[in-house]
């Protein structure tokens, strides 16, 4: 009966609606659901929405910009980048936008995604730093959000045992201040569902807070923030918090977009540092980036002959549970030490120097594949990254090593092949015993040590209307892994082809498969390695009609098999509605969708629309039906409401989920609301 209700609010609302997302939001969804897709399903990605919804208001200058703030668009390669200064070095300044047709590299797409992001127009903004100016002219964006999962979930009844001491309330509060391209400050709070609201075990007041202030381009100090930051430096092998993403359609993202030194302004608890840092410039070229942090981060422990010891480091942020509570804060973390960069428009090099104190011992634990886990309380990582472009090729590489242990590289190039093709190779060896604690680089398991392996891909845009990505990944585990007692190695290729005859249509097929090595589910004296593959056939259809209407059509047919066992099937189609016209206060979207998968194995993930910086990966597990509906009101011209409900109707159960989260019956469903106000 709920879902009827929410496919009848959908068609009121498709009634009713009016102005949704222009085409740059649309945009902007685009790319960050081409990124999502090869993240966790718990992923962030508020930092970069962040920046997109920042550069769409205040365009980037292209004849008045840097390496750095281009990195930060993301579906802008390395090389396009070079090239684009190459050409003003050589011709002068862009005169107009439509110049960017005649740089190498830059094709139409790219150009489409540019332009919203792009001027040639000097602003006019004043950024003298005054504390008239910082009043007068500063952009104040505040946002409040609540939402919960409507049912009862099993963590919330009188358990005698383990159950969730809080309420199932998720709030959020962020204000972001920001002044032309020089001062940015920022406050967050955050509760999640199943944590006490307001001073309870180990909070100071709330769960989690966080919060910035930073000085951008003061003379030859050119970014000083004070409190939360990142620093994502060369190929993310010795130094790279915050957001991350690697091997995607878009194969060029092998090629790490370093941004250096950025206030943190995400709701995540764990991506950041927090204390001091800046960036100098102390000669033509050079620049000097120090940086000190000291943090409390949450730790399972274990008692080894009366003595307290790390066993893991936990990042989920939650403290729900009694466990999770005594969990938190238990490690103290303190990091110091600085990144040299020297730069020109063809040349990068870096050199990074660190040290990671904890005042806890760290134990590999008991399983034989952690044995090369790190060990002891003091950690020194130094590092060496470089990228160059020569003509039509850019070559790019990081080392990285953990004093008294292990060496890590990876080495990349991007070369220009035709006007129409592209290529993309990288080679990357990460030793089993390579220790970091900020690396994110390239690499098939969430970690980037004990792997080797080799990646190439290619870009193909045989006219204005196709477009095809390829990319194949050769990937192999020197060492055991979790579930995986011996060495093992595997593949994952990817084809998509995309045709979009015209700005209001375009259809999508992807092929993708993976094959890894894994423990047999057999009961056997000694584990064998069964060979585990999982193949994803996608269909997808993206139109509109007139200014109004558009639409998004999508089947996704998933097969797992492993070892001699039986191949299993998941399946998922869904259709999402959208509303737009012209003008007017009120704007919003639908899901329906149809799943059915054979177990947990062959699960779907989808990225689904959700109220501004937040983001869902729905789990499509099971057989049944989900839907969402999105609102959002414009209360006044410089304040927004959004409201979403969200809905799970599995067939043929009695309980949906497991553990804690477990919920008497066949549906979740769950609401938000989000007041934003821009002053």
């Amino acid at each position: 009966m709920r879902f009827r209700l929410l496919v009848l609010f959908a068609l009121l609302l498709i009634g009713f609606a009016a102005k949704a997302q222009t085409q740059e939001d649309q945009l902007i969804k685009d790319l960050i659901e081409s990124i999502a897709e090869n993240l966790p399903e718990d992923y962030d990605l508020s930092e970069l929405q962040d920046r997109l919804t920042y550069y769409r208001k205040h365009p980037i200058n292209l004849n008045n910009t840097t390496a750095e703030e281009l990195k930060t668009l993301v579906f802008l390669s390395p090389l396009q980048i070079s090239n684009l200064f190459e050409h003003i070095r050589k011709n002068g300044k862009l005169i107009d936008l439509l110049e960017l047709q005649s740089i190498p590299e830059f094709d139409i797409q790219t150009i489409q995604r540019l332009l919203p992001f792009a001027t040639l127009e000097q602003s006019a903004m004043v950024d003298k730093i005054t504390a008239a100016n910082l009043l007068k002219y500063g952009n104040n964006d505040l946002i409040l959000r609540y939402g919960r999962v409507i049912e009862k979930s099993k963590g919330y009844t009188d358990l005698p045992g383990s159950k969730y001491l809080g309420t199932p309330d998720r709030y959020l509060f962020r204000y972001r201040y920001t002044y032309s391209n020089r001062v940015s400050a920022s406050l967050v709070f955050e509760k999640d569902a199943g944590e006490h609201f307001f001073r309870g075990p180990k909070q100071k007041p709330f769960d989690f807070l966080s919060g910035h202030i930073a000085f951008l381009n003061t003379g030859r100090f050119k970014k000083i923030v004070l409190g939360d930051y990142t620093m994502q430096f060369g190929q993310a092998l010795t130094l790279w918090s915050g957001f991350a993403f690697g091997k995607s359609p878009d194969v060029t993202g092998v090629a790490k977009r370093d941004v250096g030194l950025r206030p943190y302004t995400s709701a995540n608890e764990f991506a950041f540092l927090r204390g001091a840092a800046m960036t100098v410039n102390i000669a033509k070229n050079i620049d000097f980036s120090p940086f000190v942090s000291h943090r409390k981060l949450d730790a399972s422990m274990t008692t080894i002959d009366g003595v307290n010891m790390v066993s893991t480091i936990n990042e989920t942020g939650l403290h729900r549970t009694q466990s999770e509570i005594n969990n938190k804060n238990n490690l103290e973390q303190t990091v110091y030490g600085g990144v040299l960069q020297y730069r020109t428009s063809a040349l990068s090099i870096g050199a990074v120097a660190y040290h990671t104190s904890f005042n806890r011992t760290f134990t590999p634990g008991t399983g034989l594949y952690r044995i090369h886990n790190f060990t002891g309380k003091e950690l020194t990582n130094v590092g060496a990254h470089y990228s160059y472009t020569y003509k039509n090729f850019y070559f790019f590489g990081e080392f990285g090593k953990s004093l008294d242990a292990g060496l890590a590289y990876v080495n990349g190039a991007l070369v220009s092949l035709s006007s129409t093709v592209s290529a993309v190779l990288l080679h990357r060896n990460y030793q089993k015993n390579y220790h970091n604690f900020f690396n994110q680089a390239t690499a098939e398991a969430s970690e980037a040590f004990n792997e080797k392996g080799f990646y190439a891909g290619l870009n193909i845009n045989p006219s204005k209307v196709w477009s095809i990505q390829v990319y194949g990944d050769y990937f192999k585990f020197p060492w055991l892994r979790f579930r995986v007692d011996a060495p093992s190695d595997g593949y994952e290729f990817l084809g998509q082809v995309t045709y979009s005859p015209t700005k209001t249509f375009r259809a999508i097929l992807r092929y993708k498969t993976e094959v890894k090595q894994q423990n047999t589910n057999l009961t056997v004296p000694f584990n064998y390695l069964d060979e585990v593959k999982r193949e994803n056939y996608r269909a997808e259809v993206k139109w509109a009609v007139g200014k109004s209407f558009g639409f998004q059509n999508r089947v996704e047919v998933v097969q797992f098999r492993k070892g001699d066992a039986k191949a299993e099937f998941g399946y998922l189609a869904y259709q999402d509605v959208s509303y737009s016209p012209l003008s007017s206060r009120l704007s919003g979207n639908i899901r329906v969708a149809y799943f059915n998968t054979a177990s947990y194995d062959s699960r779907i993930y989808a990225y689904e629309d959700d109220v501004l910086y937040n983001f869902t990966f729905g789990l499509y597990n099971g057989k049944g039906l989900r839907g969402y509906a999105n609102l959002k009101y414009r209360l006044a011209k410089r304040i927004d409401l959004w409201g979403r409900y969200a809905l799970y109707n599995y067939d043929n159960v009695e309980t949906v989920g497991s553990g804690l989260d477990e919920i008497n019956g066949k549906m979740k469903s769950e609401m938000r609301i989000q007041l934003r106000y821009q002053f």
